[in-house]
């Protein structure tokens, strides 16, 4: 047996539409014509790839190069291919989209489909394309579309529990999932017309230009969130989801909620003393941080769960989560509770403090008042830290004010980035939460790259909005090695020293 992967010419067409009938069976056999193959032939030949096995064809890739902004997350396939027609095709656009990958059926023990990920990989490398990106099918969904929804399903192929022939492959060629699509292939029964839109990135990917986007900019997406009732817990979710949903669609790779966001729950235990609806409130963080990995998973979004009321041993913390969207989950409690957490919650402080390494670089959480203690983000400092997130919530304007200012003084003092994130808004029915102010902003250190007064963005204070803001970790590089003046390195730390005792 001789297999060989090459590129795919006209003169195969016989035994492509041969491979392409039996791979689609289930699917009415529906096939690309040649002259669909041949328009694809002569707009980008190196983009269609086939495998043949013993001078027969019998897998293929077929692709297009797109500038994927101006199609977005919530494309449709007859969308992104120009109806069919791939007049959607960019040569100098910055993603290389699949719109077609299939093996005979009988030679699908070979693994045929990882070798043609492979040559897709390369062809991306080569042409300094950022990524891969299709649609996939899951052909399996059918199966459990009475008892699962499809991220549910997603998620249970993820961890394992679930076979799908299609999901399964491309998670262990490297491709992650951003985002669940609807009525994305018409006639998909198998698939019950739903899709996953994978992506996987090029590390090796190089900006064209000086104002594109490098792999040292991260972008950030704050809510500044409107405290509200919710008749439910869906209702809440579905609030939480369109935050998620919106920031993610502007490409951003973390997103911040405030702290104690979710107090609007407290509103059923109004007739319970504030101690017990608390810890009633906590009752329900592990839901709720379910959730938010899943949001994170399938939006493709590190999130910063703003805080949570946490019951762990019967003492009460307040907790924040980083859900990655690579899947793992981190916690920080809140280090230094303020007299009103103590006296109307019994909230105690937790004794970690320690950086998290996410796929955009080192990030610390300080929750509210912990910002005000300049040794904690000190200490995150030496340990890595590039950006700080100060989830917070505060009912006063000075009480906001020492939150604003302490933060820009962490961010020039630690030369980080700091960005901070509040509620806004009133809470007539809710004890103890009745009223809120807040300015969310993302903080920078004070030098000649940097925003002259330090603010790199600034929300309109007490309104509900959601902040963007990219910053560049470079710039913080360039700062430590050649800043006007270099705070970390200029430390006397032979006359003194901060450091954790435990």
């Amino acid at each position: 047996m001789n297999i060989e992967i090459r590129k795919l010419t006209l003169e195969d067409y016989a035994d492509l539409k041969e491979s392409m009938l039996q791979a689609y069976d289930s699917m009415g056999g529906s096939i690309w014509p040649k002259s669909s193959i041949a328009k694809l032939l002569n707009i980008f030949p190196e983009g269609q790839l086939c495998i043949a096995v013993d001078d027969k064809v019998v897998a293929c890739s077929l692709s297009i190069i797109v500038e994927y902004d101006e199609y977005g997350d919530r494309h449709t396939y007859k969308l992104i291919t120009g109806d069919y027609s791939f007049t959607t095709h960019d040569p100098n656009g910055d993603t290389l989209y699949g719109i077609e990958i299939f093996v005979h059926p009988e030679f699908r023990g070979l693994r045929l489909g990882r070798r043609l990920y492979e040559a897709r990989k390369e062809l991306c490398e080569s042409l300094n394309l950022k990524s891969i990106i299709a649609g996939g099918r899951i052909p399996g969904y059918h199966q459990y579309a009475q008892t699962l929804s499809p991220r549910q399903y997603i998620d249970k192929v993820k961890s394992k529990e679930i076979y799908d022939p299609t999901l399964t492959f491309q998670i262990s060629n490297d491709f992650h999932v951003r985002k669940v699509l609807k009525n994305y292939l018409p006639g998909d029964k198998e698939s019950k017309e739903y899709a996953t839109l994978i992506e996987w990135n090029n590390i090796y990917y190089q900006g064209l230009d000086a104002s594109a986007r490098s792999a040292m900019t991260i972008r950030l997406g704050l809510v500044q969130w409107q405290m509200r009732l919710f008749p439910d817990m869906e209702s809440f979710y579905e609030q939480v989801e369109f935050f998620v949903d919106a920031v993610s669609g502007y490409k951003s790779d973390f997103v911040m909620f405030p702290e104690l966001f979710n107090t609007p729950l407290l509103q059923p235990y109004n007739h319970l003393p504030e101690i017990e609806a608390m810890r009633k409130l906590a009752e329900k963080t592990e839901e709720i941080v379910a959730k938010m990995h899943e949001y994170a998973l399938s939006y493709n979004i590190n999130i910063i769960t703003g805080s949570m009321p946490l019951l762990d041993g019967g003492k009460l913390y307040n907790a924040s989560y980083l859900c990655h969207r690579t899947g793992k989950i981190d916690e920080f409690r809140k280090i230094h509770i303020t007299p009103n957490e103590q006296k109307y919650y019994g909230m105690v402080g937790g004794d970690k403090v320690q950086v998290f390494d996410t796929d955009c670089g080192k990030v610390g959480i300080l929750i509210c008042y912990d910002v005000e203690f300049p040794e904690l983000s000190r200490i995150y400092s030496d340990q890595g830290m590039q950006i700080l997130f100060v989830p917070f919530l505060t009912d006063t304007q000075n009480g906001y004010t020492r939150v604003r200012h302490c933060a820009q003084a962490r961010a020039i003092e630690n030369e980080c980035y700091v960005a901070i994130a509040g509620c806004v808004g009133n809470l007539p029915k809710v004890n103890n939460m009745d009223i809120q102010f807040a300015q969310s902003a993302v903080f920078t250190p004070s030098d000649f790259a940097f925003p002259t007064n330090a603010i790199k963005a600034e929300a309109t204070p007490n309104t509900e909005m959601v902040l963007l803001a990219d910053v560049d970790l470079h710039l913080l590089d360039e700062l430590h090695h050649y800043g006007t003046v270099k705070i970390l390195k200029d430390r006397r730390t032979d006359l003194y020293q901060t450091k954790l005792l435990k």
